[in-house]
């Protein structure tokens, strides 16, 4: 079986395109570097996005609440205090681990949209609080971030690069693992699963959490990237789309593909920026036409194609 995944189209399109993404420093501008840079982050959160959705089935309208914690905390932490970073990273993580228990155990409670409209107003609840407590997160205008990992593009290309590579490989092979098809049995049919002896709610929530880490995590090596935090750059809605519309692009339940459509994403909105406002429809609509033409997504139907051969 783990040779079998390990030689599945999904494996090795993303092995080939982290072999080419390794060799982009030699020939790329620090500017695409910059770019990929961030994407590769937005990678790990749609690949965080799609263990909860497309194995527990549980629709999180809401990823940028457990991105904004991580990213807050870190740099809260780094501006107050100014400890070593790895240190602020890591109480990012736990923040993010912490609100998505405290989020998930109500949650959890309900079922279909109204899981989805909970994880929502998560989203409103940590917006309102970073513009109440201006003096402490920055407000509207964004909290400043006093250090930064590296000043060199090449390493910090080189820092995201290896960190969506093994945070896709952890997820991957958890989603293949015994507990990720157990999750996979709870999303689909709870009740059933249930009557097998499964927990669902634990496995649901032990995907929560995983899914939490991985997203502050991630927050707050890009927040420590950018030097900055904003509630634009990490909580509001329009971010939790489109982490959402990556995952959906590359392929729900596939796990690479996530990060695969979420790298397209942002590449395709830069490449795409000079249009203006113009650039924001074409993004949807090339979206829109995945969702409605290829409902699993790229990677999911390259998928889809070699299990009917």
């Amino acid at each position: 079986m783990l040779r079998r995944a390990l030689l599945s189209p999904p494996v090795l399109i993303s092995l080939i395109v982290v072999l080419v993404a390794s060799t982009l420093p030699l020939y790329v501008s620090g500017y695409v570097l910059g770019l990929l840079t961030i994407a590769y982050y937005f990678g790990v959160f749609s690949m965080a996005w799609d263990l909860l959705f497309g194995f527990a089935n549980e629709v999180n309208f809401g990823p940028s609440f457990l991105i904004g914690l991580g990213a807050y905390t870190a740099g809260i932490l780094d501006s107050l205090y100014q400890p070593p970073i790895a240190l602020c990273i890591a109480a990012g993580v736990a923040a993010a681990m912490i609100g998505g228990l405290v989020l998930a155990l109500p949650a959890l409670r309900v079922r279909g949209p109204y899981f989805g409209l909970t994880t929502l107003v998560a989203v409103l609840i940590l917006q309102n609080f970073v513009v109440v407590a201006a003096s402490l997160t920055g407000g509207e205008i964004g909290l400043t971030v006093p250090d930064v990992i590296s000043i060199d593009d090449t390493v910090n290309y080189w820092i995201a690069l290896g960190f969506m590579a093994v945070s896709g490989a952890i997820l991957y092979g958890l989603s293949r693992s015994p507990v990720g098809l157990i999750l996979e049995a709870s999303g689909q049919d709870p009740v059933q699963a249930g009557a097998l002896g499964f927990n669902v709610t634990k496995h649901k929530l032990a995907a929560f959490l995983v899914s939490a880490f991985f997203s502050g995590f991630a927050g707050a090596l890009m927040a420590f990237y950018l030097g900055a935090a904003s509630v634009g750059t990490f909580i509001d809605v329009t971010v939790g789309v489109q982490v959402i519309i990556g995952a959906v692009i590359g392929g729900r339940r596939t796990i690479l593909g996530a990060a695969l459509g979420a790298v397209f994403l942002v590449a395709l909105g830069e490449t795409l920026r000079p249009l203006g406002d113009l650039a924001t429809f074409i993004v949807s609509a090339v979206a829109l036409f995945v969702v409605l033409f290829f409902p699993a997504g790229l990677l999911g139907m390259v998928k889809g194609v070699r299990e009917a051969t």
